[in-house]
């Protein structure tokens, strides 16, 4: 099985025009079965103004295809407190970290 129930996954939707917004979901795995996955979790997007990622308040649930090369999936640890995810921009990249020892960077800064 590619995908366990109870793992979390950082999810990046990619972008098709360039002046789409960025949209990031961090969750964790509710189901998986034959390439869709049903998640919990946290939609990021990027503030226009500020320009930075900012949390969507409420929890989602959604239906994600992971075969659809539409998204790109990271798996990462069950360590990493969901709740306390935030973005950093450092240098010319972005890091998604918990504040712990935990972070990922994402090498696709292209949004300034």
């Amino acid at each position: 099985m590619i995908l366990k129930k109870g793992e979390k996954i950082h999810v990046v939707h990619r972008r098709l025009f360039e002046k789409e917004p960025h949209r990031h979901f961090i969750g964790v795995i509710d189901e998986y079965e034959d390439g869709v996955a049903r998640v919990t979790g946290y939609v990021y997007t990027v503030d226009p103004a500020k320009f930075a990622f900012i949390r969507r308040p409420e929890k989602r649930t959604r239906i994600i295809s992971v075969i659809s090369g539409d998204l790109l999936v990271n798996v990462i640890p069950s360590s990493v407190d969901l709740e306390k995810i935030v973005y950093k921009q450092e240098a010319k990249s972005v890091r998604v970290t918990d504040g712990g020892d935990w972070h990922l960077e994402l090498s696709e800064f292209t949004w300034r």
